[in-house]
């Protein structure tokens, strides 16, 4: 009898606490804290509207990073668009709104200078707003500049890659481009223009290994260059696969949401992404009987 009161004790406790005893600690964020990752978004993925706008996105979606890019309208009244070119005043409001919504501007691209000036002018920009990584395809012939300027302001960047014919298309020649080279050089893998290029996407993680800086993750629906951003699981990009190696790699970079379709009203589709993505990485962590 003393037994089943017990019992019936601590179901009673149990069911009041919600379960807290066995079940995982929920998170407002949609990062975990059992990955060596961060979560990211680009505001890319809301080219529609401002970079305002964007962050207010992020963080509704639980996200506190977030990528730039050129051309995007600031927003809340500021005049201009997000950009090098940007003033004093126009960073400082920028950078505010970020704070105000606690998301860091952790990256800006893709973007690559054609000139020893518009390189110098990207890395002052990088680092008077906080960014850590510079995503870029330049031309080979500015990697020497690149390498110093990166040693010079203390940022990263990472090379990204377009469908084939673009010039880093290929893991493979990306790799040789950066053999040997500053290891503040490294990799963007844009895993969706591989799947569009006729690419496996985990075997192009594994070519990049050691040099993964950041991902632009996504699932697509085919195969091809036609191939559209879908929601995570649904396509054929091999996400839980690809999230696996990045384990098994003990990534430790930015991962980066960037769903291009639908850009005027892609919030559920990103939701429905993260919910796959939770899903995945706990038969991961299953899988492996252990930690992530």
């Amino acid at each position: 009898m003393k037994q089943r009161i017990l019992f019936v004790t601590l179901m009673a406790l149990f069911l009041l606490t919600g379960g807290a005893c066995t079940q995982p600690e929920k998170r407002s964020d949609a990062g975990r804290s059992d990955v060596p990752w961060k979560m990211a978004i680009l505001a890319y993925t809301f080219r529609n509207h401002t970079f305002f706008e964007a962050v207010d996105k992020a963080r509704e979606l639980g996200i506190h990073y977030i990528g730039g890019y050129p051309g995007q309208p600031i927003g809340g009244g500021v005049e201009g668009t997000m950009s090098p070119a940007m003033d004093d005043d126009q960073r400082k409001k920028a950078l505010d709104y970020l704070a105000s919504k606690e998301v860091k501007l952790i990256d800006f691209g893709v973007i690559s200078p054609d000139s020893e000036a518009e390189w110098t002018s990207l890395f002052e920009f990088a680092k008077a707003m906080g960014i850590e990584n510079i995503v870029s395809e330049p031309d080979p012939r500015y990697l020497e500049l690149v390498s110093a300027l990166c040693d010079q302001y203390q940022i990263n960047v990472a090379i990204h890659n377009h469908a084939a014919p673009s010039q880093y298309w290929n893991p493979d020649t990306l790799m040789n481009r950066i053999q040997g080279k500053n290891e503040r050089i490294g990799v963007c893998a844009d895993v969706g223009h591989w799947v569009r290029s006729g690419l496996n996407p985990v075997t192009g993680l594994q070519t990049v290994r050691g040099r993964l800086m950041q991902l632009h993750f996504k699932d697509v629906s085919a195969l091809g260059p036609e191939a559209e951003d879908v929601v995570w699981g649904t396509g054929v990009n091999e996400v839980e696969a690809m999230l696996a190696e990045l384990v098994d790699q003990g990534f430790s970079g930015f991962l980066s949401i960037e769903y291009e379709h639908n850009p005027a009203d892609n919030m559920q589709e990103i939701k429905e992404s993260l919910q796959f993505y939770e899903e995945a990485l706990a038969r991961i962590k299953k899988a492996m009987n252990g930690p992530l």
